[in-house]
């Protein structure tokens, strides 16, 4: 279940892994913060690779 700063804050940037593992690196409340973060993290790790979601929050665990 998401918390309530989580439902506050849908976009989500996550730091893509080897072997389909993926890290939250971040949240905002909207895409601009998102993609500005986003500008300085490639910045800083050229060679890391992110991407930016909208987490609506339904998690397969939580449809029953």
């Amino acid at each position: 279940m998401m918390t309530y700063s989580e439902r506050l804050h849908p976009w989500v940037i996550i730091r893509l892994l080897p072997q389909m593992q993926r890290v939250v690196v971040a949240r905002f409340r909207n895409r601009s913060d998102a993609e500005g973060h986003l500008w300085a993290l490639k910045r800083l790790m050229p060679d890391a690779e992110f991407i930016i979601v909208f987490d609506v929050g339904n998690r397969i665990d939580e449809e029953s």
